[in-house]
């Protein structure tokens, strides 16, 4: 260590008396410690931090799964294998903490919109006539399936003239084989 202060010091002079403009090396009452690079071991930890924040998206994406729009992938930087600089890895673990954070937001708030949705549905089962013709289906409150929920009349038109309003729960995907799928109903 005391080889490697004696040399930068012996640049330092000659490079003044070249006219050379030289930041002094180290600074007064920092060691040289500080200036000593250990690039191995930054790369280790932005190693570390990348998979830390690589795992968190995808327990992210598991959490969330049945909507769409949270990219769990993480794209190699600049072409191919090779090993990365530290700037690099800065930049790929930069990213990473941007779509962590978008990710986070995007999910609450679909998290507060389904919950909304949650609460819709209770209020049109304690009070169907005051939710006439709402719908709000599973999709609406983040679960997967066909089913709904629909405010409307109990007896069609009569209903709707006399107020009796009622929400009906759809029992859910309609099978395959049904006329929507293209099968016949002839009888034989």
């Amino acid at each position: 260590m005391p080889e490697l202060l004696e040399r930068t010091q012996h640049t330092e002079v000659a490079a003044r008396e070249e006219g050379a403009i030289v930041p002094p090396f180290p600074p007064s009452g920092i060691g040289t410690v500080l200036y000593e690079h250990d690039e191995r071991s930054s790369r280790d930890q932005l190693r570390r931090q990348i998979a830390a924040l690589e795992a968190e998206l995808g327990r992210l994406f598991a959490s969330a799964f049945p909507r769409k729009g949270i990219e769990f992938r993480v794209a190699a930087p600049g072409g191919g294998p090779r090993i990365l600089s530290v700037d690099e890895l800065e930049r790929v673990r930069d990213g990473l903490i941007g779509r962590l954070a978008g990710a986070r937001a995007a999910l609450g708030e679909h998290t507060r919109s389904e919950e909304a949705k949650r609460g819709l549905i209770e209020m049109m089962s304690a009070e169907p006539e005051a939710y006439k013709w709402v719908r709000v289906s599973n999709e609406d409150i983040g679960e997967p399936g066909c089913r709904h929920w629909h405010s409307r009349p109990q007896w069609g038109v009569l209903g709707m003239l006399l107020g009796w309003w009622r929400v009906k729960v759809s029992s859910g995907c309609p099978s395959a084989g049904g006329p929507a799928a293209g099968g016949s109903r002839t009888k034989i």
